[in-house]
């Protein structure tokens, strides 16, 4: 039996990956990404006029957030989890400790302040966002608010 490698010339391969990533239904990645991570049935999603998404569910302790402003490549997905209401005691000694964290553990997330609550956030345009990217955003929101949400409450909330 004979056999035979196909080889792709490097513009080939450039146009297989794109052709990929602009197939991918980032609405049911992200479904399923959910599926995998939410607990007690507790995801829900809204539609927004504009044609976006927002969906919600439960991780841990802590609720998470996932935005998928619409589906073209310029549309971004944004994912985010409270775990910190403000005023907190000590701000000073809060803001620092959450800098230094952004600097060493948060990956592709930060710590950031959205209507007076401290969160954990991470956003990205579409554009050649794969399979894997998303579920990785989603994880590391999810786990890194989980990991820290009790231990900020702990020193920092009223």
């Amino acid at each position: 039996m004979a056999s035979y490698q196909e080889t792709l010339s490097s513009n080939e391969l450039d146009d297989a990956v794109i052709m990929e990533t602009t197939n991918i239904n980032h609405v049911e990645v992200i479904e399923n990404v959910i599926d995998t991570l939410e607990q007690d049935d507790s995801a829900m999603v809204s539609h927004t006029p504009e044609g976006g998404y927002l969906w919600k569910f439960k991780y841990g302790s802590v609720e998470v957030f996932v935005q998928l402003t619409g589906k073209t490549d310029e549309d971004t997905i944004t994912v985010w989890s409270i775990v910190l209401k403000l005023p907190a005691k000590d701000e000073p000694k809060l803001m620092r400790q959450l800098l230094e964290m952004n600097c060493s553990s948060t990956l592709e997330a930060s710590f950031g302040i959205i209507d007076n609550q401290v969160v954990v956030i991470s956003t990205r345009t579409l554009e050649e966002l794969s399979p894997a990217e998303v579920s990785r955003l989603i994880t590391i929101v999810a786990t890194i608010a989980d990991d820290n949400d009790e231990a900020l409450q702990a020193e920092f909330g009223n």
